[in-house]
């Protein structure tokens, strides 16, 4: 009897002590359970390596490579280059007109021979630079030049006359060899150079 006692104490006992160990286990923060392994059922992916959309040129620079420009196409040429038109040549003749144009003022001014005199020696002495520069090239043949060496003895030659014509008219009559110093036939020279003078301007301008 007393066996039978203790067994039943016993049962009773272990009971509550095996209901409170579940009860520790959950706490009430979440999941208390064994969550599975994962990396046994993943594997993760590897990087893959791309390749450049383009292929690569090992020479580049090598004339095989490169086609050549076609420099033999005018439109090219004129187009794309677009070629600097502006040669020494073309500056040095348009430093002479600023000169004509002063030339033309005198002329239209109607001023005194030391003014007009002064001008016209300013001309000559840079178209003097100018010969000796392009005389014995291609650009001596061209009409901007012989132009502009015309114009040089022209304008020297009524700058001549002027200066004689002061110099001599108190004395000469005008009439004989004495007729080139008259005043008309002065101012129908200057007329003359200033016509010239316009046309040698406007060819300049026109060479650029």
């Amino acid at each position: 009897m007393k066996k039978l006692f203790a067994v039943i104490f016993i049962v009773l006992f272990c009971v509550p002590l095996c209901c409170a160990k579940d009860k520790t286990d959950f706490d009430g923060k979440g999941y208390a359970g064994t969550l599975p392994d994962l990396s046994r059922q993943y594997t993760p992916s590897e990087p893959k390596s791309t390749k450049p959309v383009f292929e690569q040129v090992d020479n580049f620079h090598s004339s095989d490579q490169i086609k050549p420009a076609p420099r033999d196409n005018p439109a090219f040429v004129n187009i794309i280059l677009k070629q600097d038109k502006t040669t020494r040549y073309v500056n040095d003749i348009n430093e002479f007109i600023p000169m004509l144009e002063k030339i033309y003022d005198s002329i239209d001014d109607n001023e005194n021979v030391q003014l007009f005199n002064a001008k016209v020696y300013f001309f000559n002495k840079n178209a003097d630079y100018l010969r000796t520069k392009y005389l014995e090239k291609p650009e001596g043949e061209y009409i901007s030049f012989k132009k502009l060496m015309e114009l040089s003895t022209h304008a020297k030659s009524v700058a001549l006359l002027r200066s004689e014509a002061l110099k001599y008219n108190p004395y000469l009559a005008y009439t004989g060899a004495g007729y080139i110093y008259d005043p008309n036939n002065i101012t129908q020279q200057l007329e003359y150079l200033k016509t010239e003078v316009e046309k040698t301007i406007l060819l300049l301008k026109d060479t650029n």
